[in-house]
């Protein structure tokens, strides 16, 4: 088993596309032993979100360990954290809290004034957005950005949110306002890449 320090998070870039395959068979098994669903993603969509820098990858050397990405809904007003996963032979590591800690900095870093919110049925990361500062909330107070919801088609719970006219699913709704604390500093390297991505200074504004 490898230790934990041996494990390097950090927020991933056009380099890391060689494990996106890893990464989506990895999230598909983990869906299917838990039994639960999860919004399906195509190799490309990752791979953009790394080119973006909007994706979290964990490696201990060569070998994955865990990845996350962020999506933005409303024009940038909302924001949310997803896909979070750990490689089976890396759990319990404490390795999954570090990559949320990364994404949620990275968020709240470029994206300041948005609400960042998630849709989880698992009881870790519920406890890891209770310490990061969310609530519980309403699909009401989640956003009504279609594309999001679109999304949401690829689960197998898909059914019971469309049944239930996106008020109720499976998964927990929480939901963090905007506040000052960052459990992790972005590296200033990483801002700068941030800044020709985007082509403007950063942090970015959602109104922009």
């Amino acid at each position: 088993m490898e230790e934990e320090e041996e494990v390097k998070v950090l927020v991933a870039d056009e380099s890391h596309e060689k494990y996106v395959d890893t990464i989506l068979k990895t999230i598909a098994d983990a869906a299917k032993d838990r039994g639960t669903g999860i919004a399906k993603r195509t190799h490309e969509y990752l791979a953009t979100k790394m080119k973006e820098a909007k994706a979290v990858i964990a490696l201990s050397g060569d070998r994955f360990a865990g990845f996350s990405y962020i999506e933005t809904w409303g024009n940038k007003q909302y924001v949310t954290t997803s896909g979070l996963i750990v490689h089976p032979d890396f759990r319990h590591l404490g390795i999954a809290k570090r990559i949320k800690d990364l994404t949620f900095s990275l968020a709240r870093t470029r994206w300041p004034h948005a609400k960042i919110f998630s849709l989880t049925s698992g009881k870790a990361v519920m406890k890891m957005n209770t310490a990061l500062g969310y609530q519980p909330v309403t699909f009401d107070d989640l956003t009504d950005d279609e594309a999001f919801w679109h999304g949401c088609e690829g689960c197998v719970n898909y059914p019971v949110l469309k049944e239930r006219n996106r008020k109720f699913c499976i998964c927990t709704a929480m939901l963090f306002d905007p506040e000052e604390h960052l459990p992790v500093k972005i590296p200033q390297e990483v801002i700068e890449r941030i800044k020709k991505i985007e082509g403007k200074p950063t942090p970015e504004k959602d109104n922009e």
